[in-house]
């Protein structure tokens, strides 16, 4: 059974109930959610040819510190760096190394911040130097989807709808949805109640009520849905080695909508690839 509850009343861990935040609450999840997208910004020139994952590991721990900001993922169940990046065919939390980016390169920079207690979570995909066309269709077609499933987000909706609105285009433009990760709740927690999936059908999951805060985070493949998670525990990889995009954003779901926090200020919203018409 799905509860919610107020979050000001509940204990700062993952209870199973969805928590729902006041106007207070969001004003605090702005300012972290948008630190993470001035950061995401400022790596837009820094990423080319030739520059490291741990270079882009040691600028986004500077400039949280620089900002009065944590890396929630330093130290994070073991993990060791302050940023995670996926590169090509690698879906999620690749890990920092002096391994050059070399041209033609895909990246997904994922970063979140904890600022006065609250996790500013977003990612995005950053093509290095000159990139196939094939790789452009795939970072145009995940954006795409990460924009439907926010636009399913209202109150009365459930969390299917967003899996739904995602599925239903990626699948269309013959690419395929991943299975084994989801967006989720955050705020106080960096992972909490609900669980966001990228598919599914409407009339699935909890109701989306005014002041949830949940990521949306689809991960759309050129080939296979398939994955598997290497032996270091956390880089995951296509099975079938094909490309793979992921964009994110953070979204509290107000009145008549939701609120997308992590826009960019500078709107790099999809660095590389040519402005959304209209």
């Amino acid at each position: 059974m799905v509860t919610y509850i107020d979050a000001a009343s509940a204990p700062l861990k993952n209870t199973g109930a969805i928590r729902l935040y006041g106007p207070e609450d969001f004003a605090g999840m702005r300012k972290a959610c948008q630190l993470t997208a001035r950061c995401l910004d400022e790596l837009v020139p820094m990423v080319k040819p030739g520059v490291t994952t741990d270079a882009i590991d040691r600028f986004v721990f500077e400039f949280g510190m620089d900002n009065g900001a944590l890396p929630a993922t330093l130290n994070y169940r073991g993990y060791t760096k302050s940023v995670c990046t996926s590169i090509n065919h690698v879906v999620c939390h690749g890990i920092p190394n002096d391994k050059p980016l070399r041209d033609g390169d895909i990246v997904n920079i994922d970063v979140t911040y904890v600022l006065d207690g609250w996790h500013g979570d977003s990612s995005r995909m950053y093509p290095v130097g000159e990139i196939k066309r094939a790789a452009e269709r795939l970072l145009e077609v995940t954006y795409e989807c990460l924009l439907r499933g926010i636009a399913a987000v209202k109150p009365g909706a459930r969390t299917g709808a967003i899996g739904e609105a995602i599925q239903t285009y990626a699948e269309a433009e013959r690419c395929s949805v991943v299975r084994d990760f989801c967006g989720h709740g955050v705020g106080k927690l960096f992972h909490d109640s609900p669980n966001i999936l990228h598919y599914g059908r409407a009339s699935e999951g909890p109701e989306l009520k005014e002041g949830m805060i949940f990521t949306i985070e689809p991960m759309i493949n050129l080939g296979k849905p398939h994955v598997k998670v290497l032996a270091d525990g956390w880089t995951a990889v296509t099975r079938d080695r094909s490309l793979t995009a992921q964009y994110e954003h953070a979204v509290g779901v107000t009145a008549t909508g939701c609120e997308i926090f992590t826009l960019s200020p500078g709107g790099f919203d999809r660095p590389g690839l040519p402005p959304l018409k209209g």
